[in-house]
């Protein structure tokens, strides 16, 4: 047998199992940053859905494009004497029917009155509407199905009954016969027409998204540790939750506005002297032939706000929506 004296360290280094000094520069080296620093840890936070959400759409054309056209209705909504100086309520019978001139890019309608300046202010009823006939469809359908999908037993069910007999009735026909009786001149009927009929949809997303996000481990860990019906849908449940419900009532904003249009149209929605998108093609449809300006600009400024609307909605669920990416 050889003299020679047997070392651990040699053998080691001979099967390549190195030495305990390589593993401290691995670890030194998993721990480096990309800017070079050592024995810091790696910088930054993972992102949440809805900042990861803002990343995305900020990067989406479609989103872009349709935000600044709602951003620009918004303005003129507020403040129409901005771009249009003049009254949308002054006519002139002498100029019914002409066409564009200077001053008057959009010509006259049938009663005299400037194409232009009514299109601007009309804009303010149809933003209104919509506006505020969601936030309250929203509120009244996240609410009642929130409570329904959480709760589920008798109150589901009810609840349940009482959404099936709203979807039998239809918009149309219903804002017919409800509208007809009313005489106020605000868009405050129509707000309230479009939030009785409207709820049921939004509630049955926020039933469906509360009953898939309860069964998820954080939820049952928080009621294993104690937590109260009333911070379990509060805290845990419902951030988790809206996401469906602002993508549908982001793309049924626009629905709403042409809801209006068409209910005023109808003359059972808001009525003269108010100015509406609707009212101006209805008024203008008797001499489209003689005057199709008169019909074109109300009606292509309804058409681009809506679609807007549902571009926009439709950006947000792409970006809400994990299973998209």
């Amino acid at each position: 047998m050889s003299d020679q004296q047997y070392e651990p360290e040699r053998a080691l280094a001979g099967t390549g199992g190195g030495t305990m000094d390589l593993g401290v520069g691995e670890a030194e080296a998993l721990e480096r940053v990309p800017d070079g620093t050592a024995g810091t840890a790696p910088r930054g936070k993972p992102r949440s859905l809805w900042s990861d959400a803002w990343h995305d759409l900020r990067r989406n054309p479609v989103f872009l494009v349709s935000a600044l056209v709602i951003c620009f209705l918004v303005l003129i909504s507020l403040w129409p004497s901005a771009i249009a100086s003049g009254s949308p309520l002054q006519c002139d019978l002498a100029k019914a029917q002409e066409g564009p001139q200077p001053g008057h890019p959009f010509g006259f309608d049938g009663q005299g009155c400037d194409v232009y300046t009514r299109t601007v202010h009309g804009a303010r009823t149809s933003v209104a509407v919509g506006v505020l006939a969601t936030l309250g469809v929203a509120v009244l359908g996240s609410v009642l199905g929130a409570l329904a999908g959480f709760f589920g037993g008798v109150w589901d069910s009810v609840l349940s009954r009482v959404t099936d007999v709203f979807f039998a009735i239809p918009v149309v026909l219903g804002g017919l016969v409800l509208l007809s009786v009313i005489t106020s001149n605000t868009v405050w009927p129509v707000i309230g027409f479009i939030v009785l009929l409207g709820w049921p949809q939004i509630s049955r997303i926020a039933r469906g998204s509360v009953i898939t996000v309860r069964q998820n481990d954080y939820v049952q860990a928080a009621r294993a540790l104690g937590a109260s019906p009333s911070r379990l849908l509060l805290r845990h449940i419902a951030p988790n939750a809206v996401a469906p419900v602002i993508v549908v009532a982001t793309i049924a904003l626009g629905t709403y506005i042409a809801l209006e249009a068409t209910l005023s149209y109808l003359g059972v929605g808001l009525k003269p002297p108010s100015v509406s998108w609707g009212i101006d093609i209805s008024a203008a449809s008797p001499y489209v032939r003689n005057a199709p300006h008169a019909l074109l600009w109300p009606s292509g400024a309804l058409a681009i706000t809506v679609l807007a609307f549902i571009m926009l909605g439709d950006a947000v669920r792409d970006a809400l929506d994990p299973k998209l990416r």
